[in-house]
């Protein structure tokens, strides 16, 4: 089999992960997509809501795709969430299965800077999700030749923000598309980011 892994902080996770994670499907023929929200994000401020709270959305947020799977896998573990760790945690459970990061085109130069990043190359593929114009971490990031074996998924991407969603929810302002319906309802029921 091969999976896709789509981890982030999703604080909240919203419709533009969600088409990343369908475009990688589709491109690279994965099985399935596993959400995975980080308890410690190591390279960003600290979440605004609770990794239990994020976990859930990720739930609602996949209930209606029978590919796209949520894990808790790195809410289990004490600590900051690096994917080298979670990496090699997957392919302890899914021996002889194909392992494929998905990150977005403003995430892969940073790559770069993770803990082994020599060890994320070796244990799985890499593709990069191109992010709607505007939202690359550098103008030349889309255009620029990615080395072999890395694979480039473009598509129509959506250019929402996790920032802009709480924004918006603490303004008290409608979420309706830009996050699943369900997820508008939980950020509403549970006053997230006001």
């Amino acid at each position: 089999m091969r999976i896709g892994l789509l981890g982030g902080t999703f604080d909240p996770i919203h419709l533009g992960h969600l088409r990343a994670g369908e475009l990688a499907r589709e491109a690279l023929g994965l099985d399935s997509v596993l959400y995975i929200p980080a308890h410690v994000p190591p390279h960003r401020r600290g979440p605004r809501s609770s990794a239990r709270d994020r976990y859930a959305m990720v739930c609602l947020a996949t209930a209606g795709h029978a590919c796209f799977v949520p894990s808790d896998l790195e809410l289990e573990r004490e600590g900051p969430s690096f994917t080298i760790d979670t990496l090699s945690t997957l392919a302890g459970e899914h021996p002889g299965d194909e392992l494929v990061l998905i990150v977005g085109s403003d995430t892969y130069p940073e790559m770069a800077g993770w803990r082994d990043p020599k060890g994320i190359f070796a244990r799985c593929q890499v593709a990069v999700v191109d992010r709607p114009a505007g939202r690359d971490a550098s103008p030349e990031a889309g255009a620029t030749a990615l080395p072999e074996g890395i694979h480039r998924v473009s598509g129509a991407t959506l250019a929402i923000s996790s920032t802009v969603v709480r924004s918006l929810a603490a303004q008290g302002r409608s979420l309706r598309y830009l996050v699943p319906d369900a997820v508008a309802d939980y950020v509403e029921k549970r006053r997230l980011y006001r």
